[in-house]
């Protein structure tokens, strides 16, 4: 998909969706239910939350409670949602020139791994394997 001018809130969802659906049914099951939100970046709230200052670094968000936490006894307040920052997915896309959608689609499956409780270093280890 080549784009002409910066893709939109909605190029990047379908990306995200296109990803989605991409991925093995039988991982796809279990992360059935959780949204996906794409937002230009991510609030002061969050920024600070996280301790991070500079809001172009950080390209996703899973927020929820991962499944290595849940309990079937547990009242869900809001739905687990990964979040998708435009912004600074589209800098690092200018900076690397990584295509588009295989950036969008790492970011994803990123927060998904967070959804299944893993650690960004367990998701490193697991992104370098061979």
């Amino acid at each position: 998909m080549r784009h002409t001018t910066p893709p939109s809130l909605d190029d990047i969802l379908e990306m995200a969706e296109q990803a989605f659906a991409a991925i093995p049914a039988t991982l796809r099951d279990k992360v059935r239910g959780t949204a996906i939100v794409v937002e230009e970046t991510a609030d002061d709230e969050v920024l600070e939350a996280m301790g991070i200052e500079n809001p172009w670094e950080l390209t996703g968000l899973y927020r929820g409670t991962p499944l290595t936490q849940k309990s079937v006894l547990d009242v869900p307040l809001e739905p687990d949602t990964i979040l998708l920052f435009r912004e600074p997915i589209l800098l690092e896309w200018v900076e690397t020139g990584e295509e588009l959608f295989k950036l969008v689609r790492n970011v994803l499956i990123h927060e998904i791994g967070h959804h299944f409780g893993l650690s960004d270093a367990d998701i490193d280890r697991l992104e370098t394997e061979d």
